[in-house]
């Protein structure tokens, strides 16, 4: 797959887009201020689309990603799938590091480096995380983050097909850390595509195993795990933002 988003793509985005549009919940009236100060809080003005995607994100997670995860977690042993996630996230390096400088946290991006360093070095190239020990904490640092950290709003929440929880902002940021990525262009670009998609492919397993536990537990105490989701998402990310807009 080429570095370019097709005609094709560009065509089931802009129909997504739409139907997203089309389905686009009724805000309260304006003699219900409760209501409609309930419905900006919320801020999901395309509930009954988002709903719908999370609905299709549910049955492939159900019946493909986390079976997958849970044979991942039943084959491999906790510290095999420690050195995966370790090497992964050190690939992801430069990624922190340009976000890190763009949101001008000059101390995070200093960390970022020094353990970027030691990682591939002592860590036999990312594969153990030896700076943690040294004293020099992991972070992860996005785009969506750094765009917030610039006063940009967030937008109204969206459901993005099997990538889960968002918004605009989000998803642009997404696609920015995807075409900023040079770990990414470097293996795209010498025609190892394969091994950029066994990369996002372990990403995702990797990932995916990390929260079986976490998210069975809100699945299974949830009266509505879509609004759930949509809490937590919200929250996490509040407190992701507010720690890139900290002073360094």
């Amino acid at each position: 797959m080429e570095r370019i988003i097709t005609s094709t793509t560009a065509r089931l985005l802009l129909v997504f887009g739409l139907v997203a549009l089309a389905g686009c919940a009724t805000p309260p009236p304006d003699d219900d201020p409760e209501g409609k100060a309930e419905f900006e809080q919320v801020n999901d003005p395309l509930e009954p689309a988002n709903r719908w995607v999370f609905g299709f994100n549910d049955i492939a997670d159900t019946y493909l990603l986390r079976p997958a995860a849970e044979g991942y977690r039943a084959v491999t042993p906790e510290f095999g799938r420690q050195r995966v996630s370790d090497f992964l996230d050190n690939l992801k390096t430069p990624i922190y590091l340009m976000n890190d400088m763009l949101q001008g946290n000059v101390t995070l991006a200093g960390s970022t480096m020094e353990r970027f360093l030691l990682n591939s070095s002592f860590g036999v190239l990312g594969l153990m995380d030896v700076a943690t020990p040294f004293g020099i904490p992991g972070h992860s640092s996005d785009f969506g983050q750094t765009l917030g950290s610039w006063g940009i709003d967030e937008g109204p929440y969206l459901v993005l097909p099997l990538f889960g929880p968002s918004n605009p902002r989000d998803a642009v940021g997404l696609a920015v850390d995807s075409y900023a990525d040079p770990v990414d262009y470097y293996l795209q670009n010498n025609h190892m595509h394969w091994v950029s998609w066994t990369r996002l492919g372990a990403s995702a397993l990797s990932q995916r195993e990390a929260y079986l536990d976490a998210l069975d537990d809100a699945k299974r105490t949830s009266l509505d795990f879509y609004s759930t989701m949509r809490s937590l998402y919200r929250q996490r990310r509040k407190a992701q933002i507010d720690q890139a807009g900290a002073a360094p």
